[in-house]
């Protein structure tokens, strides 16, 4: 038996009728000619023969009786392939506008638990001959930045297909019986007042902070409460480390999310991001989160909605090694950081970047909202569901209580290939929630250019590529700013990356 983690089922409870978590990648397959296309039974026999190289991708969840306890992985018998890979069309002429909005169709259907939790969706239709391939999957199976990775060992690096050796995955997990899954929720029970008692000792000095990011009435009194009642409780939590809190301010795309998703991607070369990165001396994590600034700094002056302050954003960081590339899971921490959308030089913008960046591992350790996830992850399963849907849901929230997300991960540095068809681009689909933010902009490299995806509820953002547009001309500021840069180095080396 393999019982999924505190912070999987997190992701599982987090899930509403206007929420989703699963995460997923565009790839859009380059022209053929007529009749030499990719056709749906290719894809599910690619698939059916490698999709060994990722086990995960085979497993279903097996719920513990009354739902005391987080459920248990098991494999699946049989993988209906006719189920989890699918095909759509495009109606004429199949722009990249029209596959958005079909992306946007697709991403907002939850995925049914009653089976492996991703689903594949070849598209046809689009202009020029081309293609496109739809997957998606739920971040307790593999985590977003892993999950591009882990897709892209489905296909090749060369036209010519390879041969895969067939064998079962090393982690193939039998179903559990009735009388086993109580007996480990019973230990679970057990345990469970310390965990709760610890856990409250290590939030308690941090309730002042977390009510500022509550948005229930009666918030700013639980603070007044808590800053008077926890300072005893500091020598409880003498070596936990503190840091400025980030608050997230008012912006038109915090608020309630409904189901409905809006999607825009486009390429930025990646060469003009490197070249900003080494003239100025910052990293391409800095450029890029500079670049998500800017535009979303020009999209709320046009709506008349920038804040004062700056925005608080979370950042993914990888926390699998290689040896954990095919294990099931969620591995990524959050880095809370601030977006200086309020400074108005370029370069000066980019500096702030980096020095959030750069401090961020230790508001990292600080954050409540870090706190906060190991105290719902502490409670039962079913106390935490009850208070998903209550306004009180932050304290079950597997994300802190951010304005957006913004991701950048590292792709196939190499062209990839579908059944002898060359991907062109592979662009990251992500997801939106209430205390995620209604917007959520996800960058990924691939060969020579840097694909983003970005995905917005419809009714917070339903301009979505304005925002995309405004990317290029970003990037065009910050090239020009590299002609006067010597003030603006950073003080440190920058990392690889």
């Amino acid at each position: 038996m393999h019982q999924l983690s505190s912070l999987d089922a997190q992701f599982l409870d987090a899930e509403t009728s206007t929420t989703s978590t699963h995460v997923g990648v565009l790839s859009v397959l380059g022209p053929t000619t007529p009749g030499g296309g990719l056709t749906v039974q290719d894809l599910r026999t690619l698939a059916e023969g490698r999709l060994h190289l990722v086990g995960p991708l085979r497993w279903r969840l097996q719920e513990v009786p009354l739902g005391l306890d987080r459920p248990y992985w098991v494999d699946s018998e049989f993988l209906d392939l006719g189920y989890h890979i699918r095909e759509v069309a495009l109606t004429g002429p199949g722009t990249d506008e029209q596959l958005a909005e079909q992306i946007s169709v697709l991403s907002a259907r939850p995925l049914n638990r009653n089976r492996p939790l991703w689903e594949c969706y070849l598209v046809n239709g689009l202009t020029g001959g081309r293609q496109a391939i739809y997957t998606k999957v739920h971040p307790a199976v593999i985590d977003g930045l892993t999950a591009a990775q882990a897709l892209a060992v489905l296909m090749d690096t060369t036209p010519r297909p390879r041969t895969v050796p067939h064998r079962l995955s090393d982690e193939q997990y039998q179903a559990a019986g009735a009388l086993g899954m109580l007996g480990n929720s019973a230990w679970h029970l057990a345990l469970l007042p310390a965990r709760l008692m610890w856990s409250s000792l290590r939030l308690a000095p941090h309730l002042p902070e977390l009510a500022r990011t509550l948005t229930v009435p009666g918030a700013d009194l639980l603070g007044t409460l808590a800053r008077r009642l926890t300072p005893r409780a500091w020598w409880w939590s003498a070596d936990e480390p503190t840091a400025e809190v980030l608050t997230p301010p008012d912006t038109p795309f915090t608020g309630p999310a409904t189901a409905h998703r809006r999607f825009a991607f486009t390429s930025l070369p990646l060469g003009e991001v490197e070249a900003v990165r080494t003239a100025m001396g910052f990293t391409v994590d800095d450029v890029v989160t500079a670049l998500c600034t800017t535009v979303l700094r020009r999209w709320l002056i046009d709506h008349d909605a920038l804040p004062d302050t700056a925005m608080a954003a979370a950042m993914p960081i990888a926390g699998r090694t290689d040896a954990q590339f095919a294990a099931a899971g969620h591995r990524l921490s959050l880095l809370p950081i601030a977006l200086p959308i309020n400074e108005s030089d370029p370069a000066r913008r980019l500096q702030k970047v980096h020095t959030s960046l750069t401090t961020a591992p230790q508001r990292f350790r600080a954050a409540p909202a870090t706190l906060v996830r190991d105290f719902g992850a502490a409670l039962p399963r079913a106390l935490r569901g009850l208070l998903s849907r209550t306004p009180l849901r932050t304290l079950t929230m597997p994300t802190p209580p951010v304005n957006l997300i913004i991701s950048h991960a590292a792709g196939p540095a190499r062209p990839l290939y579908a059944a002898g068809i060359e991907v062109t681009g592979n662009f990251p689909v992500s997801a939106v929630s209430d205390a995620a933010g209604g917007i959520t902009i996800a960058a990924m490299s691939y060969g020579r250019h840097l694909d983003i995806g970005i995905i917005a509820c419809r009714n917070l953002v339903p301009d979505v590529w304005d925002v995309t547009g405004q990317l290029h001309q970003a990037l065009s500021e910050l090239t020009a700013c590299t002609r006067n840069v010597r003030y603006l180095r950073p003080c440190r080396p920058p990392e690889s990356r």
